[in-house]
């Protein structure tokens, strides 16, 4: 019986290897971050590109898929691009195409294309099968010379085929197109420039290689944006953001007003801020407007075209439409900023944020060093050319031996060789060569070829060994790319202007942001606050939280500004229109600004543009201010009056006479004259009455000839006037006189 046959014992596995695993994650993360950087994100310095639009440029001249070529499909290219350069996905290969070839998403286009290729209004391009694309007179420049070993080539990602590290790039694109990128850690926002002007500080760089920021400027005026629009800026917040490489651009859209006839007016928006979707915009308009949030304007309209109309009908003629339209830039896309970062990969390598100058730089080396490239490139051709010149000149004075040789003789190129002193590739060269083609040769011709390309050597020679020379070489290049892309020409003529932002009155303009509405503001006497809609003169029945009750209510509207007069002398200021509703309590206004503990609110009262106050602390000091004096923009508030401990802060009363009566809580009464007391927009003041003991009551402003009124607790009116109220008149820091007047209250209070 034959044994069964016992399989071999597994081997063992092998032993774990031990990994610290915060160095793993480190390193991988480190890994992840560099490719993100290196591979993705950040623009190249030298020809202002990321490798999937490097990509897709060498893909189509693969494709030869020149400006004045025939169109190809767009699925063609992104097929080619993804299959052989660029392992991502096809939609994303796609959308940067598309972007190359929107005229209002670059500056200058590097992709002609024909179809759907999307819209300023935010709508998508049509798939990759139905649209076709070629490249622009701009990307061939991008191009130039590549086949010239102008650049150096790398391994694709599968190792079967090369790709460019860098383009030569005769033209600026770093900063003509701009760039836009987020990696790990850092990011870039560059905006795309005028050819134009880059060219002209190019020139003045070349001549002046320590030249600074400031002094290119005044090539560089600015950012250039497709779309147009207005920078509005100062130079000085410019020429520092082009200093350090970072900062932003303030851009507005342009807009003119235009008469529709009968003394009525509307505005047109024609340009639109840079990367700002029209589509988008309008509706957000339009819900700004549904929303009255724009109470100054009526209506929008999208009377575009191939060209933008965005119309905006104000809510009357009389409008101040600068008012208008600031308004509506506060709340809309209309105005935008667009940052300013130019962080690159400088040689390609080094992420580093980068100055106008530098940028520059980096451009113009690069090119010096293609041009020193490509003219090696040309001298090795002109020497193989020369070789096999002088081959032919030999063959061309034994031409009948040469024919018999390769008629007759079984290794022709060894005798040829041997017997005329020619070099392997000459022989070669006249073995592929026709014998049509060799009984055609004339020794003139080949002598005059000759001799012009021992000049061109020549010529070659001294750029290559002449810095200067290689200089010059390139001034001429970038004047000629400067005929092509000129501001006389329709793409090169500027687009984005610069302006200051007009002076406008902050508070005229918060107005026209707000609707304009009668409101009830009631304040409680534990400070809570509420606006009730419309003016409501009973408020008697108006509830309040727990044992709270009413303080004071007045008439306002929603573009009112509320002062609180609190009691260390601070005064802040509320917006009528922010204010809570009348359903419920309210809301404390302690919630609204910033009153330090242990100060309780004073008065509350309405702002009113040019009314005068009079400030008093319970010690008697105070002042008239100008409620202008009293305003505010944060929610610390203002000093206005300064008070001293134990005192605090007790009066603020409208002047709307000629004097001040003071009464003190020892029921001392006094009235004089207000030209006695000080005017000042902050301090303590001047003494208003002098007290042995204790402090202010109350205090009113009235006009001497009608004399002085008060209420008492029944609600009835009393008046004195002349000799009645004559011993209590004095002066300012008197002490008054003991109140006998009949009617006047127990309180010491005027009562209104």
């Amino acid at each position: 019986m034959a044994r069964t046959p016992t399989n071999p014992p597994p081997p063992p596995p092998p032993a774990a290897a031990q990994v610290d695993l915060r160095e793993a994650l480190e390193q991988r993360y480190f890994d992840y971050a560099l490719s993100t950087i290196m591979g993705r994100a950040l623009p190249d310095a030298r020809d202002g590109l990321k490798p999937v639009h490097r990509r897709i440029l060498h893909g189509m001249n693969i494709l030869r898929l020149d400006p004045d070529t025939p169109f190809k499909k767009s699925a063609k290219i992104v097929g080619d691009v993804m299959g052989s350069f660029h392992p991502h996905g096809d939609q994303a290969i796609y959308d940067a195409l598309v972007r190359l070839a929107q005229d209002f998403s670059s500056r200058y286009p590097l992709v002609d294309g024909q179809g759907n290729f999307g819209n300023i209004d935010g709508d998508s391009a049509a798939a990759y099968r139905y649209t076709e694309a070629r490249m622009t007179d701009v990307a061939s420049l991008l191009l130039d010379g590549i086949d010239e070993d102008a650049t150096d080539f790398r391994d694709n990602y599968s190792g079967d085929l090369q790709e460019p590290v860098v383009l030569p790039s005769a033209f600026p694109n770093l900063l003509a197109n701009g760039a836009q990128g987020i990696a790990v850690g850092m990011e870039t926002s560059i905006p795309p420039h005028n050819l134009a002007e880059l060219l002209d500080a190019s020139l003045y760089l070349i001549a002046h290689p320590a030249a600074t920021s400031d002094q290119l400027l005044s090539f560089v005026k600015g950012p250039d944006f497709p779309t147009g629009g207005i920078v509005i800026d100062t130079p000085e917040t410019i020429a520092e953001a082009y200093r350090t490489g970072r900062g932003s651009f303030r851009l507005r859209a342009r807009w003119t007003q235009e008469d529709s006839g009968r003394g009525t007016w509307v505005v047109v928006v024609t340009e639109i801020p840079y990367g700002v979707q029209k589509g988008r915009l309008y509706e957000k308009l339009a819900e700004l407007v549904s929303d009255k949030k724009l109470p100054l304007v009526s209506d929008v309209r999208d009377e575009s075209a191939e060209d933008i109309r965005l119309v905006i009908e104000p809510r009357a003629r009389n409008v101040d439409p600068r008012v208008m339209m600031e308004s509506v830039f506060r709340l809309s896309e209309l105005e935008t900023r667009f940052p300013l970062n130019m962080n690159v990969l400088v040689d390609g390598v080094v992420p580093r944020v980068v100055s106008l100058p530098d940028a520059l730089k980096q451009w113009l080396d690069h090119r010096r060093e293609v041009l020193l490239r490509r003219s090696r490139f040309r001298l090795g051709q002109i020497e193989r050319r020369l070789e096999v010149l002088a081959g032919m000149l030999i063959v061309f004075l034994n031409l009948d031996e040469v024919i018999r040789i390769i008629r007759e003789e079984d290794e022709p190129k060894a005798i040829l060789m041997a017997q005329l002193n020619l070099s392997d590739v000459q022989a070669e060269y006249v073995l592929d060569t026709r014998l049509r083609a060799l009984r055609k040769l004339e020794e003139m011709k080949l002598r005059e070829e000759h001799a012009a390309l021992m000049k061109e050597k020549a010529d070659i020679d001294a750029l290559v060994s002449d810095e200067l020379k290689q200089w010059r070489t390139i001034a001429w290049q970038i004047r000629d790319v400067r005929k092509k892309f000129g501001p006389e020409t329709k793409i090169g003529k500027r687009r984005t202007t610069f302006d200051l932002a007009p002076r406008a009155d902050d508070a005229e303009i918060v107005e026209a942001m707000i609707e304009r509405e009668p409101v009830t503001v009631l304040v409680s006497r534990k400070g809570w606050i509420r606006a009730l809609k419309g003016h409501v003169a009973d408020v008697s029945a108006i509830q309040f939280k727990g044992d709270d009750e009413m303080m004071t209510s007045f008439f306002a509207e929603t573009t009112s500004k509320i002062l609180v007069l609190a009691t260390n002398g601070k005064v802040f200021t509320l917006e009528a229109s922010k204010l809570p509703g009348g359903r419920g309590f309210g809301d404390p206004i302690r919630l609204m600004v910033d009153i330090e503990d242990g100060e309780d609110i004073v008065r509350v009262f309405p702002y009113v543009a040019g009314q005068k106050m009079l400030l008093s602390g319970s010690d008697a000091r105070g002042f008239i201010v100008m409620q202008d004096d009293m305003l505010s923009s944060t929610r610390k508030g203002r000093g206005v009056l300064s008070v001293d401990a134990p005192a605090k802060a007790m009066l603020a009363i409208p002047v709307t006479g000629d004097h001040l009566a003071i009464i003190g809580e020892n029921r001392k009464l006094l009235a004089f004259p207000l030209l006695q007391v000080a005017e000042l927009a902050r301090g303590k003041g001047v003494r208003l009455q002098k007290y042995r003991d204790g402090g202010l009551a109350d205090a009113k402003t009235f006009t001497l000839d009608e004399g002085l009124s008060w209420k008492d607790s029944a609600g009835r009116v009393f008046n004195v006037r002349g000799d009645d109220l004559a011993p209590y008149l004095g002066n300012r820091a008197d002490s008054g006189r003991l109140v006998t007047l009949k009617g006047f209250p127990k309180n010491n209070l005027f009562g209104g």
